[in-house]
């Protein structure tokens, strides 16, 4: 079947180097002589629709995306909520169930006369993406997230954009922490992954990494403090990721919505807390948080992104579908979305970077 109008959508948090994507994928389809539709703020332009009177697809023109590439967020809107495969349904007593609204949304491609969609997105939006394939929708998945944590490719983008941020960060409280004596503790995100926090750590001169990989005990981490008081450095920087874990212990959740990913968060009041009491030193948190996913996006992501928007497009006119792009240097290739949404990829212990941090003397609290 010839494609003549295709789709576009961004779900899950957002990334720096999303609208370079979309500026990629839709010049590229333009240059095939097809249209292309941006879907409001993941599949809810679809599953809600009364809360889009002025519709639920945004025509993509050259005038639409013009210098949008150095932007952070997505001129179509995102959101990490309603899971069209567990969509969340109040009942008129007030109790909520999940049902799975899929086939509603290959319906609406097949009557809006869409012929295939280029999803954006991480593990949860490339699984959805996954499944509409299955059901017979055109489907080519573009990884994204600032975890770095899809399987399959060798960087997602957004990911350098989020290192940058934080290890400025890091080196902004190097400062303060040296000034007031202080153990600053650092909260990033990651999820289930390390990547953010070890990369960033590392980058930033941290004492102390806590990462999802490997389980902690604070007891380590108080004796490296107190190392480091005797050779004089009487702070520290302790960063810890949200998926960080004690050992024995389980991974600190502070949410779990209907319709939605769990989200985490907390972990680093606990450790700041426990420090506090374990070296008697003066303790702080800083939380990252969703700075990390705003601002402008590095050349790399953007170079990143605008790859990955266009290689998405010529699957598409190669005939292929049911495949995510994804890097594989120097080349972008395509692995089908089973494959690259059946695991996600955590750091290996054994990685040269974990090494080297060790080497240079920074503490996992093992």
């Amino acid at each position: 079947m010839n494609i003549h109008r295709i789709a576009i959508s961004t779900g899950g948090g957002d990334a720096p180097g999303l609208n370079a994507v979309i500026r990629a994928a839709t010049l590229a389809a333009l240059q095939r002589g097809w249209e292309i539709f941006g879907i409001r703020d993941g599949y809810n332009g679809l599953l809600v629709p009364e809360q889009y009177p002025q519709g639920w697809l945004v025509p993509l023109t050259r005038n639409e995306v013009r210098g949008i590439t150095h932007l952070g967020g997505t001129i179509i809107g995102t959101t990490n909520q309603n899971d069209p495969m567990r969509f969340p349904v109040r009942d008129a007593d007030g109790t909520i169930h999940e049902v799975d609204r899929t086939d509603e949304l290959v319906e609406a491609f097949h009557t809006h006369g869409l012929d295939a969609l280029i999803s954006v997105g991480g593990d949860g939006s490339l699984t959805i993406a996954n499944a509409l394939s299955k059901k017979g929708l055109r489907v080519v998945g573009v990884p994204k997230t600032i975890d770095n944590d899809l399987d399959q490719t060798v960087a997602t983008f957004g990911f350098e954009t989020a290192v940058a941020f934080a290890t400025e960060c890091l080196d902004r409280l190097h400062t303060t922490a040296e000034s007031h004596h202080r153990v600053i503790v650092v909260e990033m995100m990651g999820r289930y992954a390390g990547w953010i926090a070890l990369e960033s750590g590392i980058s930033g001169s941290a004492d102390v990494i806590l990462i999802p990989e490997i389980p902690y005990d604070l007891q380590k981490v108080a004796e490296k403090i107190r190392e480091r008081e005797k050779f004089g450095s009487k702070f520290a920087i302790v960063v810890v990721a949200e998926g960080a874990k004690p050992v024995g212990g389980e991974i600190t959740v502070h949410s779990r919505p209907a319709g939605r990913l769990e989200r985490l968060g907390g972990v680093g009041q606990k450790v700041a807390d426990e420090l506090r009491v374990l070296t008697g030193k003066e303790t702080r948190l800083v939380v990252l948080g969703h700075l990390l996913r705003g601002g402008s996006p590095t050349a790399s992501d953007r170079q990143l992104a605008l790859r990955f928007g266009a290689a998405a497009v010529r699957a598409l006119a190669e005939g292929k579908h049911g495949v995510m792009v994804a890097l594989d240097p120097p080349r972008v290739k395509y692995v089908p979305l089973d494959k690259a949404t059946h695991r996600i990829k955590t750091v290996p212990l054994d990685s040269d970077i974990i090494l080297t941090a060790r080497d240079i003397g920074v503490c996992f609290g093992d």
